[in-house]
């Protein structure tokens, strides 16, 4: 049963019951559910505002956690550019001198990653800008990371033919005889029939007439171009950029295409061509340049022999040829 209320008239001093009208009541209960609607969107606002659910603890926890993996990500890349700025200083400057290989061009290390807009599905983030420099950074360490793979397997292949290249290389003196010495070296000399100073692209070593001539290197008989001045000449071509010329012999024992090795005779001294006295014109060519012989003559001399060969085959004189 509903309660009766009542309440006391003062006037007639008796107790008269309370009749509640149907538009009181429903006011009644609008009031109480606004101020339940207000208490609780109060709640609400301070709640959303100043205290995080659970599910939101949670994602802030995972957010965190993402910053932290993001920075050492990135940490590590640029550790691994470091090292990789390393390999690729050593490549050039160690390894690419040993074997005598030209460095690597900068616009190529740089590998470039041009093209199209490659980075139009990381934009439109709150955090773009970072995922864009960071996917940048990775694609150029990738694109680097493959140039310099690339490199050491072009190393990988020069070390499998060093044994080749060093036994090709002229290393040792066209003539064995101790007696043997540079009549003339290698630079500005006087001709011996012009009498005037010219370069001289090569070194005259004064030796008897048939004293074996030895090659200096592997390699193969290549054919005579030298003109008629030289007399009877060989050519060697040992690859790897490297020829030998020996002229004025009296007798060559080898001919065009035949392969010859380091210490094989191939001819004899003599003094064809324009030459006044039994001698040895021997050069060294590498990409088609002369060089000094002489630099050559490390692997049958000591250290003080061929500081002596250095003193006397600076000196200028007149030429035998």
């Amino acid at each position: 049963m509903p309660k009766v209320k009542y309440h006391f008239n003062t006037k007639s001093l008796s107790l008269e019951e309370v009749k509640v009208s149907i538009k009181q009541r429903l006011i009644k209960v609008f009031s109480l559910v606004s101020a339940v609607l207000v208490f609780s969107t109060v709640v609400m606002l301070v709640a959303y505002n100043f205290f995080n659910s659970p599910k939101e603890k949670k994602l802030l926890r995972e957010i965190e956690q993402y910053k932290f993996q993001y920075k050492v990500m990135n940490d590590r890349v640029d550790r691994l550019n470091t090292v990789l700025k390393d390999m690729q200083n050593r490549d050039d400057n160690i390894y690419r001198v040993i074997f005598e290989a030209d460095p690597i061009p900068s616009e190529i290390r740089q590998a470039g990653t041009g093209g199209g807009n490659r980075y139009a599905k990381l934009e439109g983030f709150n955090n773009s800008e970072q995922l864009i420099e960071s996917a940048k950074k990775l694609d150029l360490l990738s694109a680097q990371l493959y140039v310099q793979s690339k490199s050491y397997d072009e190393l990988a292949g020069l070390l499998k033919n060093k044994e080749q290249m060093m036994a090709s290389i002229p290393s040792i003196q066209p003539l064995r005889n101790t007696k043997n010495r540079i009549g003339s070296g290698f630079g500005m000399r006087f001709h011996p029939i012009l009498k005037v100073l010219r370069m001289h692209s090569g070194i005259d070593i004064i030796a008897p007439r048939g004293t074996p001539i030895y090659a200096t290197g592997d390699g193969v008989i290549d054919r005579d171009e030298s003109g008629s001045g030289y007399g009877i000449v060989c050519l060697v071509d040992h690859g790897y950029g490297y020829q030998t010329l020996y002229a004025h012999m009296s007798k060559k024992v080898v001919s065009a295409g035949q392969k010859v090795k380091r210490g094989q005779i191939i001819g004899y001294v003599g003094m064809t061509g324009l030459a006044v006295a039994p001698h040895l014109h021997y050069e060294v060519h590498k990409n088609g340049r002369p060089i000094n012989p002489v630099n050559f003559f490390y692997n049958d001399l000591t250290p003080a022999e061929y500081e002596q060969l250095l003193k006397e085959s600076s000196k200028i004189t007149q030429s035998l040829s």
